[in-house]
């Protein structure tokens, strides 16, 4: 089975996890997901920066490189490409070692030109074949040109230029998804929908679901947690055991390859 494969329609979306250090992919991996993506807020916010700007350019090649080995597909979330220029965006990837990279149409919190954008789809796809490319389109989560109208026009231009997905994070309202999911001839990607089942969502026509930063900004309001409740005197919340964590990292330390 290939990363593409998990895209297949099913009773249930394919759920990427999204990961922003090794120990939480990891987790993910120990937990039967087949596939772990990263986020571009975690990787950014790990080590002090705002999402956005391509502050994550580095940090997720050293990710990506350090998940070489663990068994699991890696997507890699690459923000627009780290470059305006489309071939110094497929070079980007290529070096990059990732399975698959989830590509926005925004830069600096703006929308981009989608021509500009395609450019980068059909140069990484030229380049790397192989890598499962998912075009975000930022319409509905920037509110920008946020209409069915304008998200498909520029999901198809992306579907021309050789997407093999397409993401509309943001997009939330049942009837909008099915409308996508019905127009676009590609995996329909979205974040997770409050309210509405995995089951729900396959049936509309969604193929794969991301949890993007979800898991991040709940792994820091429980440590925040944790600690509020020692200083105030509650109970403490539930937490992985040292012992459990220990052993996942010791193991990955060990597995051939690893100096």
């Amino acid at each position: 089975m290939s990363f593409a494969d998990l895209h297949r329609p099913g009773e249930m979306p394919f759920l990427l996890p999204n990961a922003w250090d090794v120990p939480s992919a990891l987790a993910f991996a120990d937990a039967g997901f087949p596939a772990v993506g990263t986020t571009s807020f975690g990787v950014a916010a790990s080590s002090g920066h705002p999402d956005g700007g391509r502050a994550s350019r580095e940090a997720t090649v050293t990710l990506v490189r350090a998940l070489a080995g663990v068994p699991v597909y890696v997507s890699a979330d690459v923000e627009d490409g780290y470059a305006d220029d489309a071939e110094q965006v497929a070079q980007y990837v290529a070096g990059l070692g990732a399975d698959g990279i989830n590509i926005e149409d925004s830069t600096e919190e703006r929308l981009v030109d989608p021509t500009a954008h395609a450019a980068k789809i059909t140069a990484v796809k030229r380049r790397s074949p192989d890598v499962f490319v998912n075009a975000r389109v930022d319409t509905y989560w920037l509110g920008q040109d946020a209409n069915l109208k304008s998200t498909l026009e520029r999901a198809q231009r992306y579907v021309r230029a050789g997407a093999d997905g397409v993401f509309v994070p943001g997009a939330t309202d049942p009837a909008d998804l099915a409308a996508l999911a019905e127009a676009v001839p590609l995996p329909l990607n979205v974040l997770v929908v409050p309210g509405v089942t995995l089951p729900e969502l396959s049936r509309i026509g969604v193929r794969r679901v991301s949890t993007g930063s979800l898991p991040y900004r709940a792994a820091v309001q429980a440590a925040t947690l944790a600690a509020v409740n020692v200083r105030d005197g509650r109970p403490l919340p539930d937490a992985a055991a040292y012992s459990v964590l220990q052993k996942r990292l010791t193991d990955y330390a060990a597995a051939p390859g690893r100096d």
